[in-house]
């Protein structure tokens, strides 16, 4: 019994990290996105560090529906 109880704790602590960290990457997408359209030529570096954010918000997107379906 009392398992359940410890687990389901960690559920929320878990979930309540992984919204935050949602939150945290779509800001930073978001400045980085602006950052691209307003720069003339922008580095490969800055292009790809602005994909490797998407890919990273869009996995953590597909984790919390994920968890919301269990």
């Amino acid at each position: 019994m009392r398992l359940f109880k410890r687990k389901g704790k960690i559920r929320k602590l878990e979930d309540q990290r992984l919204v935050s960290r949602i939150e945290e990457l779509k800001v930073n997408l978001v400045n980085q996105t602006e950052l691209v359209k307003k720069s003339l030529d922008p580095s490969g570096e800055v292009l790809f560090s602005l994909k490797l954010t998407e890919a990273k918000y869009l996995f953590l997107l597909k984790e919390a529906r994920y968890r919301k379906q269990t």
